[in-house]
């Protein structure tokens, strides 16, 4: 197991232009999806029904959610709210029908399932304005977020490395929204949230093999491009394949075990960490062979940013 002790050789880049068609067909796949599928937009973006209800006594999930799904609700979202005697109910708007029998129905279905006195606290409704004003603003902080990915790498190592961490962020964040386009799992504000903490994790992890390259690019005087590239993940890829590997015993955990409601959240960082942990090997490094990266490019950056910090 030489990856544990960082002396592998593997030639990661003599298979870049395999991953470079792997990773383009895995995007025009997610794209296709997304324009002829879409999205299956929770009700956070679509908007619809909150109905909160209230039990004499702790009560199971499992068999709320069947009995909803039994009476044509199966797009009905039912979690614990406070404590275990109160639960939430969400419901996607539906054409014609109103709020108030909205609440009549699913009140009747959930006494038909138990003996216990219930109680309807609250009833709202969620128009779909407020969805997509939520759209638009995650669209917004998620382009901030990458430009400012893209500022601070630009000015920690060089343009060239900030081109390539920005190209395997958005190969990252489109495949797993692809992912979910395919499968048309709900896309909601959880899953954003996820989206958004991907590209966390994937910078991360691209940065660090970055920093890698740039030190191996400074130091080794011999070798091309692709050597001194191979060199550098090979150096990285104990940590890399460590902290992958532990982060996601803990998200199959949350996955299989925390409950309905995350299932998206989970699922998106576990889809995530797979794409951000092939992403920081080939699509960073793979970019900077195509951008013909040499070793006078972190030499000048350091040139520059010697000067910049001498300067009063």
């Amino acid at each position: 197991m030489h990856f544990l002790t960082g002396k592998t050789k593997i030639d990661f880049l003599g298979r870049r232009n395999i991953a470079l068609g792997f990773s383009l067909l895995l995007i025009l796949l997610s794209i296709a999806s997304l324009y002829t599928r879409g999205l299956n937009l929770g009700i956070d973006f679509t908007g619809g029904y909150l109905i909160e209800v209230g039990y004499s006594q702790a009560v199971e999930l499992k068999p709320v959610r069947a009995a909803l799904a039994k009476s044509d609700y199966t797009d009905a979202l039912v979690q614990h709210f406070g404590t275990s005697k109160d639960i939430l109910v969400r419901i996607a708007p539906r054409e014609g029908v109103n709020s108030a029998s909205i609440s009549d129905d699913v009140l009747a279905i959930l006494k038909s399932n138990t003996t216990e006195q219930l109680e309807m606290r609250r009833i709202e409704f969620v128009g779909p304005q407020v969805g997509e004003e939520l759209r638009e603003q995650g669209g917004l902080a998620m382009l901030i977020a990458l430009f400012a990915i893209m500022i601070y790498v630009g000015l920690r190592f060089q343009m060239k490395s900030a081109v390539g961490a920005i190209l395997a962020l958005i190969h990252d964040v489109i495949i797993t929204v692809g992912v979910f386009s395919v499968i048309q799992m709900p896309f909601d504000l959880s899953v954003l949230a996820a989206i958004m903490a991907v590209i966390g994790y994937s910078l991360n992890d691209t940065v660090v093999v970055l920093d890698r390259i740039r030190e191996t690019f400074r130091t080794q005087r011999k070798g091309s491009a692709v050597e001194i590239l191979n060199m550098s993940i090979n150096g990285t890829l104990s940590r890399t394949l460590m902290t992958s590997f532990t982060t996601l015993i803990v998200l199959v955990a949350l996955f299989m075990l925390g409950g309905e409601v995350i299932h998206g959240f989970a699922f998106a960082l576990i889809v995530g960490v797979f794409i951000g942990t092939y992403s920081s090997i080939y699509v960073a490094s793979n970019s900077l062979v195509l951008m013909n990266v040499t070793k006078q490019d972190f030499l000048e950056h350091a040139k520059e940013t010697e000067e910049i910090d001498e300067s009063p």
